[in-house]
């Protein structure tokens, strides 16, 4: 019985088709390694309780915002100054009481520490425990390890998110009777696509130090602090820098938006400063410019919605730069562990 069930483990079933495939032996359904290690490491990070645990405070604080946003919605939708009131379905993701953040500020704040689980780990805690050794010894290419621990955690980054903005548009229609325009599930399906992005940057960041670090719990405490870092304290220490160089006159306006701009560009260093102004253009129309803007610039400029083309050009300097900034470090843990000496 035992081995009956050995056979209907999945994980099982990929260890012994990895087995078969190092020994040169042909199976009735022979799976390429890369593959088979991805679908093990998806296994383990499935089967982990942190993983879980995470889950489950992700789609909770999903469906608090989504309380939340549906008992404002009447309110939002009322206000004829807001230029955002005619994308109704979008009020859902952005509005808020003030009681609780609204679903785009609880991504932000929340999608970090899922990349995180999913890498502080990744490599130091099998180097530990000698299972490195034993994959690495076997006839395979070397960077397969590094490319399956990243591809197998993306794929369940991918998956969850895409799977819960469809979880949250139906539940929005089921509760609201409001129905997305193409333009606003186009403009969700961006903003999905935007957190996965910005989740993959932490996972990579995460997988660096856990090649760097030896420890499992140096690494969690490095990635964890690095993200209070930018979350919290990095936004503190800019708004501080600014006011003490801007100048009080109002005469010095031109040097005045200029500073602003500067420190505006040292904000834009921090990733969640990067994924907090792309969103919000995303999911907010109406929003024109992320930076400061003088007098001749606004005008005669009539507030409207912009549409998805604008919408995108304004925010591909933050996406490229999340995109630059997860490159790096991927290549960085590939370098990195491509060099390391491996031993028992």
């Amino acid at each position: 019985m035992e081995t009956i069930n050995k056979l209907k483990n999945p994980v099982f079933k990929s260890l012994e088709t990895l087995k078969y495939t190092f020994k040169g032996v042909n199976t009735p359904q022979q799976t390429h390694p890369f593959w088979v290690m991805v679908q093990k490491d998806i296994s383990d990070h499935v089967r982990s309780l942190r993983f879980i645990i995470l889950i489950v405070l992700i789609i909770l604080t999903c469906f608090g915002t989504l309380y939340n946003a549906m008992s404002h919605l009447n309110e939002a939708l009322h206000n004829t100054k807001d230029p955002n009131n005619m994308f109704a379905f979008l009020k859902l993701l952005t509005a808020t009481d003030g009681s609780l953040p609204s679903f785009l500020l609880f991504m932000s704040f929340m999608s970090p520490l899922l990349g995180i689980s999913l890498g502080f780990d990744a490599v130091n805690s099998e180097h530990n425990s000698g299972s490195l050794v034993r994959v690495i010894s076997q006839p395979i290419h070397r960077d397969y390890v590094i490319n399956a621990k990243f591809v197998s955690a993306l794929t369940i980054i991918s998956i969850l998110f895409f799977s819960l903005s469809f979880i949250f548009i139906g539940f929005g229609i089921l509760f609201s009777g409001l129905t997305p325009t193409f333009n606003e599930f186009i403009r969700i399906m961006a903003f999905t696509t935007l957190t996965i992005l910005y989740v993959s940057f932490w996972l990579n960041l995460s997988i660096l130090f856990s090649i760097k670090f030896k420890q499992a719990s140096t690494s969690a405490l490095t990635c964890i602090g690095v993200w209070l870092f930018f979350s919290v304290f990095y936004q503190i220490i800019i708004n501080i820098a600014a006011k003490t160089f801007i100048p009080e006159r109002a005469s010095q306006l031109d040097k005045v938006i200029n500073i602003k701009k500067f420190f505006s560009g040292l904000l834009n260093i921090a990733p969640n400063q990067l994924f907090t102004d792309a969103s919000t253009t995303l999911l907010m129309p109406s929003v024109r410019s992320l930076g400061p803007l003088s007098f001749t610039e606004t005008l005669g400029a009539i507030p409207s919605a912009l549409t998805l083309t604008d919408s995108l050009i304004i925010v591909w300097p933050q996406l490229t730069g999340l995109i630059a900034a997860t490159i790096f470090c991927f290549a960085l843990s590939y370098y990195i562990f491509m060099r390391k000496e491996i031993r028992p």
